[in-house]
């Protein structure tokens, strides 16, 4: 599968546009990247619901309900997918926290990553360590992760 996010994102669309799915992303650690190549990609005005960068700890635990306690976890992703899809009226909507590094977050190495989509209802997480710690390459294996995420439950 591609690691190129800007393909990743056209093939969301073509996906997405297929059947007809609305999608919505819920972001802390890539601040919106993902967004940002879902909204840059052809038709996503017909797919694409929006979604929300929730950066700040505050913002997870008031905005989005995620539950007292760390929040680059899984309770904390499967909140806010959960949240976002509600929210926003998706019903495919991933959610991603974790600790870009240099330094840890929430006692979790830098390069730890959770995920979480909601896919009609049913919601799924998983973790990912990534082999640096430098915030760059955290974010781009991140924004890579979960484009090609989306696309595996749009059937690509």
């Amino acid at each position: 599968m591609s690691e190129d996010p800007e393909e990743l994102a056209k093939s969301v669309s073509h996906a997405a546009s297929r059947d007809g799915r609305r999608l919505a992303i819920v972001e802390s650690l890539t601040g919106g990247l993902v967004c940002s190549d879902l909204a840059a990609s052809p038709g996503s005005s017909e797919w694409f619901r929006g979604g929300v960068v929730a950066y700040d700890r505050t913002t997870k635990h008031g905005a989005l309900g995620v539950p007292d306690g760390p929040v680059v976890s899984e309770p904390a992703v499967r909140t806010m997918a959960g949240k976002a899809a509600e929210l926003l009226g998706a019903d495919l909507t991933l959610a991603v926290s974790g600790a870009g590094g240099p330094e840890p977050q929430d006692d979790q190495p830098p390069g730890t990553v959770w995920f979480a989509i909601t896919d009609r209802g049913e919601t799924e997480a998983w973790m990912e360590q990534t082999d640096s710690e430098d915030p760059q390459d955290v974010l781009r294996h991140t924004r890579v992760r979960s484009l090609q995420a989306l696309l595996n439950h749009l059937g690509e």
